[in-house]
C-alpha cells in the first residue's frame, strides 16, 4: 500500500470553529506535538490576516522539527493587481514557510457573482499567484475551493482552474468539499475524472456538513490521492473538518496505507486529548479509536464475550491508537461485569460477594446513583461490600457558610471537623463558593496526616438534576473529576441538597487518592 500525507489545518480551519481560540503560544505547542507524532504537513496559517499568524511564522523558526513542514495559507492575488505587487502575496513569501498553500475559486458561482471577474481573470489570478510563490522556491499546494459544487455546475471550467494550477508549478492539486454536501460515489468519480486530466497527484479536503468527511476522504484515497487535509478531532468551521485521528486509524488499520512516523499511531488518543485540553474544549467520549467510551462495554452479553474473545466486540485492540478498554458498572450490568471489575481485587471467585456488590449497584443506581461515570466510587464500593476498606478519617460535621454585603462579593466560609486516626481536626477555611471551600478545608484537615494530598487536583465538576418534576426539591448528582501526577479518576454523590451531593463526592475523591496511595507504595 501507498505511503498517504496528512495534512493538518487545525492551526487555521480547525479555529475557525465556533468557540475555538488558540494563543499563539497554544499554536507552537501544537506543532511540536504533530510533528512528534509524525503530520506530514502544518498549516500554520494566513501570515496577513492578524499579527498572530505573523508572528507564530517567525516563532515556529526556533522550533526544531523532525518531520513536519510548515505551510503558510493565502488567498490568489486580487484581480487587476500583478502577483509581485499584491500585499498577500508579499505576506505569503516574507512568512518564509517552506510551503505555501493558495486556495482559489472553482465554482464558476463564485466566480461570477462572489469576485465578480471573468472565467479568464480569475484562471490567471490562479496561475500568477503560483508562478510567483514557485519561482521564489516554495513547495506550492493548490486548494482548489468547492471543487466538487463547481465540477457539478461546470465540469469544463473546474477542470481548467485545476490545469492552470498545475501549469504554473503546483506540486499538488487539493480538490476541496467545502460545503460538505458532496457523496462518496461523487467524490470517487470526480477524482478519477481530474487524476486523467493532470500529470501531478491530488489531493482531499473534506468538510463534515453531512457526516460523510471521514468516507469521502477514503473514497478520495481508494480513488488515487496520496493528501488528505483535515483537523485534530474534526474540529472546525459549522459541523467541522474531517477528523484525522480517524483518517489516520482508518487509513493505516483498515486499509494498510503507511501514515505518521514508526508509534504514531499509539499516540494517537494523547494527540486527540492533547488538543482538546489545548482547546479548552470538552473529550467526545464517543469519538471513534480515541474516545472514553470507543472501547468501552457496558451489557453484561458483551462484557461476557469480550472477556473470552476481546475481538468478539471490538473491531481493534484499544493499544492500537493508544486508548483502553473500559469495562462499565450500572443497572444493566450483569456478573461479568462486576467480575471484570473486580479482578484487580482477586474476588472473582467469591460468587456471593458478586452478587451482593451487583445488587448494591443497582440499588445506588435507582436511588439515582451512576457509576459508569464514576469508577473510584464503585472501587471504594467494592472494598466496603468485600470488607476491605479501612477508613482513613472519619467525618464528624461541616458547615458551610455565604456571607453577603451589598454591593461586594459573597465570601464563602467552610469549616470542616474530622477524626483522623483518633485525633480531631478542626479546621476552617475560605473558597470561592461552597464546594472550593469544602474542599480547602478539607485538604487542611489531612494534610498533616497525608501529604501527598498536596498532589491531588480537581479538574472537573458536573451537576444533573435527575428528577426535575420535583422542582427545586430534585434530586442532583454531581460528578467530580479529579487527578494526580499519575491518573485521574471519578467519583459520584447524591442528594436533594446539592452542597451535601458535593461533600459525598469530594470525600470520595479524597478517600480514593489516599487509598490508592497507600496501595502503590
Amino acid at each position: 500500500m501507498a505511503k498517504i500525507e496528512l495534512y493538518d489545518t487545525t492551526l487555521r480551519d480547525g479555529s475557525q470553529g465556533e468557540g475555538v481560540n488558540f494563543s499563539l503560544q497554544d499554536k507552537l505547542l501544537i506543532t511540536k506535538k504533530l510533528d512528534e507524532i509524525g503530520v506530514d504537513y502544518i498549516e500554520g496559517g494566513y501570515p496577513l490576516s492578524n499579527p498572530k499568524d505573523a508572528e507564530y511564522f517567525l516563532r515556529v523558526r526556533e522550533i526544531p522539527l523532525a518531520h513536519a513542514k510548515i505551510c503558510a495559507f493565502g488567498m490568489t492575488r486580487r484581480k487587476g493587481i500583478a502577483a509581485e505587487d499584491d500585499v498577500g502575496m508579499q505576506a505569503l513569501r516574507d512568512a518564509l514557510a517552506p510551503v505555501v498553500t493558495i486556495v482559489g475559486k472553482t465554482w464558476d458561482l463564485h466566480v461570477q457573482e462572489v469576485l465578480r471577474v471573468s472565467e479568464e481573470e480569475n484562471l490567471a489570478m490562479i496561475g500568477d499567484s503560483i508562478a510567483f510563490l514557485h519561482a521564489e522556491g516554495r513547495e506550492v499546494l493548490y486548494d482548489a475551493e468547492h471543487f466538487f459544487d463547481g465540477f457539478k455546475a461546470n465540469r469544463d471550467f473546474a477542470l481548467k482552474t485545476v490545469k492552470a494550477a498545475e501549469a504554473a508549478g503546483a506540486r499538488l492539486i487539493v480538490l476541496c468539499d467545502t460545503n460538505g454536501g458532496t457523496l462518496p460515489e461523487e467524490i470517487a468519480a470526480a477524482v478519477e475524472a481530474v487524476r486523467k486530466e493532470l500529470k501531478i497527484s491530488v489531493g482531499i479536503h473534506c468538510h463534515n456538513d453531512c457526516e460523510l468527511a471521514v468516507a469521502n476522504s477514503l473514497a478520495a484515497v481508494d480513488h488515487g490521492a496520496v493528501q488528505v487535509q483535515g483537523t485534530i478531532n474534526g474540529i472546525g468551521e459549522r459541523c467541522g473538518n474531517v477528523d484525522l485521528i480517524s483518517v489516520a486509524g482508518n487509513l493505516a488499520l483498515k486499509k494498510g496505507h503507511t501514515v505518521l512516523r514508526d508509534g504514531g499511531l499509539v499516540r494517537l488518543t494523547e494527540l486527540s486529548r492533547y488538543v482538546y485540553e489545548i482547546a479548552n474544549m470538552n473529550f467526545r467520549s464517543g469519538q471513534p479509536f480515541v474516545g472514553a467510551s470507543a472501547f468501552a462495554h457496558k451489557g453484561g452479553m458483551h462484557v461476557h464475550a469480550v472477556a473470552r474473545i476481546a475481538h468478539s466486540y471490538e473491531h481493534i485492540p484499544p493499544e492500537q491508537v493508544g486508548n483502553q478498554r473500559r469495562i462499565l458498572v450500572s443497572e444493566l450490568s450483569g456478573r461479568s461485569n462486576i467480575i471484570e471489575k473486580t479482578t484487580k481485587f482477586r474476588l472473582q471467585d467469591d460468587a456471593a460477594l458478586m452478587t451482593r456488590i451487583l445488587n448494591r449497584v443497582q440499588d445506588l443506581e435507582n436511588e439515582g446513583f451512576q457509576f459508569e461515570a464514576a469508577e473510584a466510587s464503585f472501587d471504594l464500593l467494592v472494598r466496603k461490600e468485600a470488607g476491605q476498606y479501612q477508613p482513613k478519617f472519619q467525618r464528624v460535621h461541616y458547615r458551610v457558610d455565604v456571607l453577603t454585603d451589598e454591593g461586594k462579593p459573597p465570601i464563602t466560609e467552610a469549616t470542616v471537623k474530622l477524626d483522623v486516626s483518633g485525633k480531631i481536626e478542626h479546621v476552617v477555611a475560605e473558597g470561592d463558593g461552597p464546594i472550593n471551600a469544602l474542599d480547602t478545608a478539607l485538604r487542611k484537615a489531612l494534610l498533616p496526616a497525608y501529604p501527598k494530598l498536596q498532589e491531588m487536583q480537581l479538574m472537573d465538576y458536573k451537576v444533573r438534576v435527575i428528577n426535575s418534576a420535583e422542582g427545586t426539591a430534585a434530586r442532583v448528582r454531581v460528578i467530580i473529576e479529579s487527578r494526580d501526577e499519575t491518573s485521574m479518576w471519578s467519583t459520584v454523590g447524591v442528594s436533594e441538597n446539592v452542597i451535601e451531593a458535593s461533600w459525598m463526592a469530594l470525600v470520595d475523591s479524597v478517600d480514593y487518592k489516599l487509598h490508592k496511595d497507600e496501595e502503590f507504595a
